[in-house]
């Protein structure tokens, strides 16, 4: 029994999470009001796992709680270019929200907004530029940001999918920036 219970708080320790916004509402009974918490959390390896939770309670440890063990529920993998950027620029949207994600150079640090800022940090993206348009809605920039990170591909798995190796799907790339810069000169 003490075994499992160490296996699992050593599972839970791999895990960063980070609280990204917690809202109280109140329903006003007879008495006075009676306050309730949403909470909204971040879960992540910091190697590229990440997951999203919603949790809600009367008190905030429990509502923060039930966030994280939603989020870690809630976890997908996203491929990442040299374990520290993304491999091509990508937008989502959820709702109202809209983010724009572009891949960045060693250096340049994680440039977005809090809530964004909360999901690449759990990521584990050190270095990615992200804008977000529309809704700036916690949950919506959460979701937006989510539905980017299921677009994001690496030229493994494209390569997989043609049928080819990701040489010479590199090398088309290459051949096709080659000739859009012969065309523009």
């Amino acid at each position: 029994m003490a075994g499992r219970m160490r296996d699992d708080r050593d599972r839970d320790s791999e895990f960063v999470d980070k609280l990204v916004h917690i809202n109280r509402v109140a329903k006003v009974v007879k008495g006075g009001r009676r306050f309730g918490f949403a909470a909204l959390v971040v879960v992540g390896d910091q190697k590229g796992r990440v997951g999203f939770g919603h949790g809600k309670a009367r008190e905030v440890p429990e509502a923060i709680r039930k966030a994280t063990e939603a989020a870690k529920r809630s976890m997908v993998r996203v491929p990442l270019r040299e374990g520290r950027t993304l491999h091509h620029d990508v937008a989502g949207r959820w709702g109202a929200g809209r983010v724009v994600l572009r891949a960045a150079p060693a250096g340049t640090g994680i440039i977005a907004g809090g809530p964004m800022r909360a999901v690449f940090e759990t990521l584990g993206v050190q270095d990615v530029v992200a804008k977000s348009l529309g809704s700036s809605n916690p949950y919506n920039m959460v979701r937006a940001t989510f539905d980017a990170l299921k677009g994001e591909d690496s030229p493994r798995s494209v390569a997989a999918r043609r049928g080819l190796k990701v040489s010479a799907l590199q090398s088309r790339r290459r051949d096709a920036v080659g000739d859009a810069a012969a065309v523009d000169a």
